[in-house]
């Protein structure tokens, strides 16, 4: 069978990767020492071996151990979580999404208009 692909990552998923962008190249020890919510060993070997399948990371060996690296950036993959959401929560419509946080008080007319400005600054579609 092929490779996993889901562009989405689990919050667990989501822990890890982020401790590989923190830490770059890491064996399985590295990164459950670099967890803030403890994890058996093997559960952290797991999860490595699930995103490399995915391909989200990609290891190779040195020695007699594996070392995991990204293969997506963080800013691709807060990119995919955010289309994922717009599409599944707001049916593809960002102007939803934008609704959504201003009518749960989320984002408020001053924060509405600073970003105002820095769209316009970036010359409007960004």
């Amino acid at each position: 069978m092929g490779a996993i692909k889901r562009d989405t990552l689990t919050k667990l998923e989501l822990q890890i990767m982020q401790a590989i962008w923190r830490l770059g190249t890491s064996n399985v020890s590295a990164v459950q020492e670099s967890l803030k919510q403890r994890l058996a060993y093997t559960t952290v070997q797991t999860m490595l071996n699930i995103l490399e399948k995915k391909g989200k990371l990609k290891r190779t060996l040195v020695g007699r151990s594996y070392e995991y690296s990204a293969t997506v950036t963080e800013a691709a993959a807060s990119g995919h979580a955010v289309r994922d959401l717009v599409d599944r929560m707001f049916g593809g419509s960002s102007e939803e999404l934008v609704m959504s946080l201003i009518k749960s008080k989320q984002i408020d007319a001053k924060q509405i208009a600073r970003l105002s400005k820095m769209l316009e600054k970036r010359g409007g579609e960004g």
